[in-house]
């Protein structure tokens, strides 16, 4: 189960580092280094061989992961930045937004 209050498709916001300002959704959540693949942020270049005979190597840009400390959720309801609050009811457990209130 996934401990952290982001999931994969949130929008986030890098608050430091070298991208500060920068923001994107998530691709994916490493929970066991807590940590955050986030779309056009902290771009890593590889390179990769060719396969075959006559192929080219290519330039791959990958986003590398990023501690989710430097990063903050955007409420998708009021679009500014926030911290996560938790709402227990009958139905389970559902995130929601320290700002305006409602459901993430």
């Amino acid at each position: 189960m996934n401990k952290l209050n982001l999931k994969k498709g949130d929008e986030v916001k890098v608050m430091s580092g070298k991208d500060k300002g920068k923001s994107g959704k998530i691709l994916d959540v490493f929970t066991d280094n807590r940590r955050v693949a986030v779309a056009g942020v902290n771009i890593r270049v590889r390179f990769s061989r060719p396969k075959r005979r006559g192929e080219k190597g290519q330039r791959v840009e990958l986003p590398a992961p990023l501690s989710i400390s430097k990063v903050a959720l955007i409420c998708p309801n009021c679009g500014k930045i926030t911290r996560v609050a938790h709402e227990v009811s009958e139905r389970g457990i559902f995130r929601k937004c320290k700002k305006c209130g409602k459901l993430i």
